[in-house]
């Protein structure tokens, strides 16, 4: 009850800085350049969730231990939501800034290409019905995630000829041009969008443990492969009378 009514208070508070902010300069919708509020916070969080996936991944690799590889999926699972939400707003932004839905923009594309990848994780999981190919096949694939995860966020636009031909405001938010105001907003929903995704982290890990405990309690009856053995249905039969 108490995290339910910090978070309305964070709610409240972060709409409210939102329209308090002032402007930002450099923009050619000053006024709707507030969808960065959103759009950073959410792309950070992405990054993040990435390489932290990546960690538990290699972990699980290491040891074998379930629960790092639940703990790998749920961040990708989270890093995905985060990284829809961040292709969202951007999509939104270049349509009010550029006046297109999609500009082809690299920061896109890399981004997009990005996306692409995360779906590939997702479509690996689904591929593989026994748990323990599953989880060794996606773990490996989470591990190897960050190195393009690398490129595409932190090297690939900042060269220096992509850079040029970018229309994203990297170089706006790298001058500094944002008003102090602006850059508390940012931080303020970086820091409750972060927290909701601690606990949201959280509720996925417990129920992740308690379909592992579900398991071992009434999975014993298995199939050759890990699979769970397929149920038997009993019908009844009609004999034919002796004698005709």
């Amino acid at each position: 009850m108490v995290w339910r009514a910090l978070l309305a208070l964070y709610v409240a508070v972060a709409t409210f800085g939102a329209f308090w902010a002032p402007d930002a300069k450099g923009f050619q919708s000053p006024a709707l350049a507030r969808i960065i509020f959103i759009h950073l916070p959410c792309a950070f969080l992405t990054a993040g969730l990435i390489f932290v996936g990546s960690y538990y991944a290699v972990r699980f690799l290491r040891g074998g231990d379930p629960e790092f590889e639940a703990k790998s999926v749920a961040c990708n699972e989270l890093g995905f939501l985060f990284a829809c939400l961040t292709m969202a707003t951007g999509i939104l932004f270049s349509q009010v800034q550029w006046g297109t839905w999609w500009q082809w923009d690299p920061r896109q594309t890399s981004f997009l290409i990005l996306l692409l990848l995360y779906l590939a994780y997702f479509a690996l999981r689904g591929g593989y019905a026994d748990s323990e190919r599953r989880a060794t096949f996606s773990s490996a694939y989470s591990a190897a995630l960050s190195l393009p995860a690398v490129f595409l966020i932190f090297i690939f636009p900042r060269l220096p000829h992509i850079a040029q031909a970018s229309f994203h405001p990297s170089q706006t938010i790298q001058r500094a041009e944002f008003d102090t105001a602006y850059w508390s907003v940012v931080l303020a929903n970086f820091v409750g969008l972060f927290f909701v995704m601690m606990w949201t982290l959280r509720l996925k890990l417990r129920a992740s443990a308690l379909e592992r405990a579900i398991d071992q309690a009434y999975g014993n009856d298995q199939a050759p492969g890990g699979d769970s053995a397929a149920p038997r249905v009993v019908r009844a039969v009609r004999l034919p009378k002796q004698g005709g």
